[in-house]
């Protein structure tokens, strides 16, 4: 389906070309009706000349080649002639017309009347013919004809001279037709533009900056904007409840396998299969919450504060096991995500880094042209590019030497997902253990307010 922009640029396209066709018909056929008229005229007046000449020659009608000055009428087959017939049958022409006559009409009438014949050669005229009585009481045929060619030619020469004012009026149409459509699309585009925005800043669209046919659009945006902020906001709550009301038999299922573990039984099987239970609870609830969170509010997280604040409790971590984590970052860096998302993001990913690496942790966040990536290297022993696309699917352990339920890859994907952003796994260029890209498609700076 054609777009409204689509659509308006060919409608005002075609109606302009449309009114420019119609009107330059209309001219054309107005300024050929205005030739026509002159060129009759200018044979009128000819047949009147001729009249009176032949009324002071009726005794000697070879005298009217005196009489008739124009030299087209000296000119044979110039296409301008005259003739005059008596009752008697006989007839006088032009020298024009040579050794030819013109026809005279069938039914002769006392007005003068205008027909189309042929003359000399098939030439195609236009002739005038009347029958005269003159006080002498002698009848003449006056006919006076001149060739269609020059009608023709000048027909030609007033639609060229008029050419290049159709031409410009064409022109002029569009642009105009071009203008009203931007003009008309204007309101549309700063809706589409302020609509992509909405989130920047926590107000509404206002009814008044658009024109009144827009103005109850925007009225139903920001009525569902707010339902569904409300709707967010209940489902996130929802979801917290949810979470607390899980953790407290997950709580107590492990204060029960500690207690049986002090009377000597063996829990490991147990212990292991309950931290996978937390950790598919904890996938499952970040999910639900990222899915009813990217698209429907507000929340900006400032990733400086957060990438500062998880560097300071993974350093202390890194420290009572020997490690060291290094954190480059820049200042004022701000993602359209919600703080608790992008910090269990970079919580996990982090948390691998610090298990896995030998002795380096590097975390770096950047601003680059249309996005933000973080990156978060070690030097531990990385992932093997085959295994790669199994670990961010399934969230399978690929190694079980180190501690841990094998989703934290999973869980960060599940949630970076649900904002458009992407991870992307690698090795290190630096250290040469794993490499987690973090591409976050977002805001650079702090939301104006």
């Amino acid at each position: 389906m054609l777009s409204l922009r689509e659509r308006a640029l060919l409608g005002g396209v075609a109606t302009g070309a449309i009114s420019v066709a119609v009107g330059t018909l209309a001219v054309l056929s107005y300024i050929n009706s205005r030739v026509s008229d002159q060129f009759d005229s200018n044979l009128r007046d000819r047949h009147t000349q001729l009249v009176v000449g032949l009324s002071v020659t009726t005794d000697n009608p070879d005298a009217l080649q005196d009489l008739m000055f124009d030299p087209a009428y000296g000119t044979p087959y110039s296409g301008r002639y005259w003739q005059v017939t008596n009752g008697s049958d006989e007839v006088f022409t032009s020298a024009s017309l040579f050794d030819e006559t013109i026809a005279e009409p069938v039914v002769a009438t006392a007005s003068a009347t205008f027909w189309n014949t042929t003359g000399p050669e098939g030439e195609a005229l236009r002739s005038i013919y009347q029958e005269i009585s003159y006080e002498d009481g002698t009848v003449w045929g006056v006919s006076v004809a001149e060739s269609r060619d020059e009608l023709i030619a000048e027909r030609r020469a007033a639609q060229r001279s008029l050419l290049p004012v159709f031409t410009l009026v064409g022109l002029i149409g569009v642009a105009g037709s071009l203008l009203l459509m931007s003009a008309i699309m204007g309101p549309l585009r700063k809706l589409r533009t302020d609509v992509a925005h909405r989130w920047d800043t926590d107000e509404g669209l206002k009814p008044d900056d658009y024109p009144d046919e827009v103005s109850p659009l925007v009225d139903d945006l920001n009525k569902l904007s707010r339902r569904n902020r409300d709707i967010v906001s209940g489902s996130r709550r929802q979801t917290a409840d949810l979470a607390h009301a899980l953790k407290t038999p997950t709580a107590i299922l492990r204060n029960e396998l500690s207690s049986l573990a002090e009377h000597g039984a063996t829990i490991d099987t147990a212990q292991e299969a309950l931290d996978r239970i937390d950790a598919q609870l904890s996938r499952s609830l970040a999910r639900m919450r990222a899915m009813n969170t990217a698209e429907l509010s507000h929340s900006r997280a400032d990733l400086s504060n957060s990438v500062d604040r998880l560097s300071r409790l993974f350093s202390r971590m890194a420290e009572r096991d020997g490690k060291e984590l290094e954190v480059i970052r820049q200042k004022n860096l701000w993602v359209r995500m919600d703080p608790q998302d992008i910090e269990e993001v970079l919580g996990n990913l982090m948390d691998n880094a610090v298990k896995w690496c030998r002795q380096t942790v590097r975390v770096s966040a950047m601003a680059k042209r249309n996005s933000i990536e973080i990156h978060i290297e070690d030097d531990g022993p990385g992932i093997p590019e085959d295994d790669r696309r199994e670990a961010l699917r399934s969230g399978g352990r690929l190694d079980t030497s180190v501690a841990g339920t094998g989703l934290g890859l999973a869980i960060a994907v599940d949630l970076l997902n649900a904002y458009g952003a992407k991870l992307d796994l690698g090795r290190s260029k630096v250290l040469g253990g794993l490499e987690c890209r973090v591409v976050i498609n977002s805001i650079h700076k702090k939301p104006s307010k």
